[in-house]
């Protein structure tokens, strides 16, 4: 009788209605749990970035961008794999509303949280700014307006700003000098005052005292040291014999004599296709003209090299006055003491220039 009533009570249990449900319910839950986990994970932590041979790739989100916008540069480059899925966990971060501007590196199979999260930080990753065989602050300006979101305009305007300028200790002739060509990081959202103030901290960090006795024994500033070395990096891109074209301009400068440097002529009539500086062309009236003026020109020339700089500051020991370029075009230069030798030096290499059809 008792196992009739166990086996009764165990058959109602499983007929009944509630128990069911409540089993079909967990099932339920439990599929629908599964589901959204799923989905979550595929939204939200599946990668969904990809890069051109899995290499980073950076971007640039300009000021004032907004979530249209930066799908725009996204898309225009192919990063993005799953577009509606990157959207949909963009718009549940409110990332319409928080977009920062920057340099961003993507890398290969980020996922969308990573990526969201890292534009709603405004985690951006710097630049590396570079500069070197530059001519003047127009082409700086030029030159690094394209490795930051600042444009040259604005930069020129700030260089080309006398008190701002004199606030740095320099003037419209000197400024070129405070720029020492490197390569430098920043952001590359940084405003143009910061730019430059960042350059005039690295321009006090490169003419450290033991700099700066150097220039001192030879009677020169840093701005005067500079000055020499921009036409020295005109003269030659040879940097083994930089110390000794050092050595002949201050030898000129220490007799009082004009430095007569063929680049100050080039500089003053601003034409830099000159490849043969005519006798005509040295008496143009410039300051920058050292045929017509004794001592250093009012400013740099360029923006000179470091090895130019060095240069000058550790010449070599001569006693040459003279120098003319070797007739063998190599780059190189041959020296003298007196003007007889200088002469015929001289006459070798105007006859090769005569041979190449070079009269300007």
């Amino acid at each position: 009788m008792s196992q009739y009533i166990s086996r009764y009570s165990t058959q109602k249990k499983k007929n009944n209605p509630f128990i069911k449900f409540f089993r079909r319910l967990i099932i339920v839950l439990v599929i629908l749990l599964l589901g959204a986990g799923y989905f979550m994970y595929t939204v939200i932590y599946q990668p969904n970035v990809w890069t051109p041979e899995g290499k980073p790739m950076g971007i640039n989100v300009p000021t004032g961008s907004g979530f249209i916008q930066l799908k725009s540069i996204l898309y225009s480059k192919g990063l993005i794999i799953h577009r509606k899925n990157f959207e949909w966990w963009a718009e549940q971060k409110k990332l319409a509303t928080l977009v920062k501007p920057g340099h961003y590196v993507i890398n290969d199979k980020m996922n969308n949280k990573q990526l969201v999260d890292m534009f709603r930080s405004g985690r951006q990753s710097p630049v590396n700014v570079t500069f070197n065989n530059v001519r003047d602050i127009s082409q700086l300006a030029g030159i690094v307006g394209k490795q930051i979101e600042p444009d040259s305009v604005s930069l020129i305007n700030l260089l080309t700003d006398s008190a701002y300028i004199a606030s740095l200790g320099f003037n419209k002739y000197t400024i070129p000098s405070m720029f020492i060509p490197n390569t430098y990081q920043f952001f590359w959202t940084i405003k143009p005052k910061a730019f430059v103030e960042r350059m005039h901290q690295e321009y006090e960090k490169f003419w450290n005292k033991q700099r700066r006795e150097q220039a001192d024994t030879l009677g020169l500033t840093p701005e005067k040291v500079s000055i020499l070395a921009s036409i020295i990096d005109k003269e030659t891109n040879k940097v083994d014999e930089m110390p000794v074209i050092a050595s002949v301009y201050l030898n000129r400068l220490d007799k009082g004599w004009r430095l007569q440097a063929d680049p100050t002529v080039v500089f003053a009539l601003q034409d830099f296709s000159i490849r043969r500086v005519l006798n005509e062309q040295k008496r143009v009236k410039s300051p920058y003209n050292t045929y017509r003026h004794r001592g250093l020109p009012p400013g740099p020339i360029c923006i000179p090299s470091i090895a130019a700089i060095e240069a000058v500051l550790q010449p070599a020991k001569t006693h040459y006055l003279y120098f003319c370029a070797k007739d063998d075009f190599s780059g190189y230069h041959v020296f003298a003491n007196t003007n007889r030798q200088q002469q015929i030096n001289a006459e070798k290499y105007q006859e090769a220039l005569d041979k190449l059809k070079i009269f300007k």
